[in-house]
């Protein structure tokens, strides 16, 4: 005797993305895909059905949270995957990192799509906790598991025919895998170039001229909207002039902003400008799957059910979220049950003292790293030494290595934080992801790096009356609590640091980015200032 799968409907005003067309209908499903999309002028409802959206580049990682519990927290935005590059984790624990994610995603039904890290360290100008090379690339790349080559970080390497970066471009091609790149600021020749070794996508853009020449190159365009870089203004243009080249994406998103929001408010806003409705839900779902080949439906007969109910264009607020065609949000709140994380860790830093952050300078100009709202971007200023201090917002900025115990304190100056007083730290710092810190005074740095230590990795406040830390147990990146409470752990640490007097939307997500030296131009490793436009160190 057999039992026949039992078919569900829903009823609404049904979005199909590949004949452009709105109309009132029935969707039926069964067994986690969709059997029937019935056209029905009798339908009343005025709900809006339509596939579900795709994050076409996020780290995972900087949710402060594992797969598992980020999933939590998405669908309720009507997110059903993700294009996710783990080379936070990689950067800290390897392939076992890469491992941890691809293990953890799977208590999850939200379809995470991982690609395999491909600078992993970085640069060779910094400690990271491990190393990918071509041949671990290649083992990463031959899982079915793992879809892509990501970000392609290393663009000097890419422009100067670098054999191992080479190499891990071969073998994803070979494998049939697309190649993700990362090329900030990179114009004419040098992005033709850049787009014909491989990478095929671009998600650093911080101007739209420099998109043009990527489009131009071949490219296609991420359109990114995260907590540090907010480029959407800037790039949001792309949608009513190649529409069919551009997805959307957030890159890195903090938990604070993760409860309010993910691709949703992408789609809003794009709305909000007069784009296309049809060009902007693309982008926001079918561009990406179609890109990547991912295993991810779009409301087709035939498809696997992953669609959202949303109340109207106006609002697009997301009611309801199915993945296979089991609800996993409604009215507002996650269907997913919470899973305790394991966790995995690196972490060899020792105490450090307040005399560990002395640094001389000799002459009458220093350089300073200037940090700037909501982007990654940086300027290499020449500042009077004079201007040293609080009042002219040059204050010190610090990398302590958390792999090794006993090795010396990078320290540079840095203008934007805007403290007037205290320290901010995190070992959350991209990409080797050693402890990061600013701060006004030694004392108060020290304090805040030891809070980091103690617990192993996290993120701290120090100011002259209080003290915090959010822990972050799992590689030093991510939280084992429940998303919601990190979440209001963070936004309690973010208030500390704006009390502290700090003006940036995001302190510690711009915080986290000081020491990324392929974003140009100056930046702090754990030896030394660097300039990525001389991609060399600089007193």
């Amino acid at each position: 005797m057999t039992t026949k799968t039992r078919v569900k409907r829903l009823s609404g005003q049904i979005v199909d993305l590949h004949r452009r067309a709105i109309f009132p209908g029935t969707v039926e499903w069964a067994g986690g895909r969709i059997t029937a999309i019935r056209q029905d002028a009798r339908v009343k409802e005025q709900r809006l059905i339509m596939p579900g959206l795709v994050d076409a580049h996020i780290h995972i990682e900087s949710s402060l949270l594992p797969p598992s519990e980020f999933a939590r927290l998405a669908v309720v935005h009507g997110t059903v995957a993700t294009v996710s590059d783990p080379h936070e984790i990689a950067n800290v624990l390897g392939e076992a990192g890469v491992r941890y994610m691809l293990s953890d995603a799977k208590r999850s039904p939200l379809k995470f799509n991982f690609g395999a890290p491909s600078c992993v360290p970085a640069t060779t100008f910094e400690t990271a906790g491990a190393k990918l090379d071509a041949k671990a690339v290649a083992r990463l790349l031959a899982r079915k598991d793992v879809r892509y080559l990501a970000e392609v970080m290393n663009f000097p390497g890419v422009l100067g025919g670098d054999p191992e970066l080479l190499a891990m471009i071969a073998t994803a091609r070979r494998e049939g895998k697309q190649i993700d790149g990362h090329a900030p600021g990179l114009r004419g020749g040098q992005a033709k170039a850049y787009a014909e070794a491989g990478p095929s996508t671009d998600h650093e853009c911080f101007t739209i001229a420099e998109a043009r020449d990527k489009l131009a190159a071949g490219m296609k365009i991420l359109i990114r909207e995260g907590s540090a870089a907010r480029n959407f203004d800037a790039l949001a243009p792309l949608l009513k002039t190649h529409p069919d080249r551009c997805m959307f994406c957030c890159d890195d998103l903090h938990p604070d902003l993760l409860v309010k929001r993910h691709l949703d408010e992408h789609v809003r806003r794009a709305l909000a400008t007069g784009a296309d409705k049809f060009d902007v839900l693309r982008a926001a779902s079918v561009n990406p799957v179609e890109h990547y080949t991912l295993n991810v439906g779009l409301l087709r007969e035939g498809d696997a059910a992953d669609f959202i109910v949303v109340d109207g264009w106006k609002t697009f607020r997301v009611l309801r979220t199915y993945i296979d065609g089991v609800a996993v949000a409604s009215g507002g709140g996650s269907r997913l049950k919470r899973q305790a994380p394991k966790l995995a860790n690196k972490f060899k830093a020792r105490p450090v003292k307040a005399t560990d952050f002395a640094v001389k300078h000799t002459g009458e100009t220093v350089n300073v790293i200037e940090a700037l709202n909501g982007q990654l971007v940086t300027k290499h200023l020449k500042v009077p030494a004079a201007e040293i201090g609080v009042k002219h917002d040059v204050l010190k900025i610090a990398v302590v290595n958390r792999y090794a115990p006993r090795a010396p304190v990078a320290v540079g100056l840095i203008r934007g934080f805007g403290l007037k007083s205290g320290a901010l730290a995190s070992s959350v710092a991209h990409d080797s992801h050693n402890i990061v810190a600013v701060g006004v005074d030694d004392a108060s740095l020290a304090a805040a790096v030891n809070l980091v230590i103690a617990e192993r990795g996290g993120l701290s406040a120090v100011g002259p009356r209080a003290r915090a830390v959010l822990p972050l147990p799992i590689a030093g990146l991510m939280s084992a609590v429940e998303g919601r409470e990190a979440a209001r752990l963070y936004t309690k640490l973010d208030r500390y640091a704006k009390k502290l007097g700090s003006k940036l939307d995001a302190p510690f997500m711009t915080l986290s980015f000081m020491a990324l030296l392929v974003i140009p131009d100056l930046k702090l490793s754990d030896r030394g200032l660097f300039s990525a436009a001389q991609w060399g160190f600089v007193e």
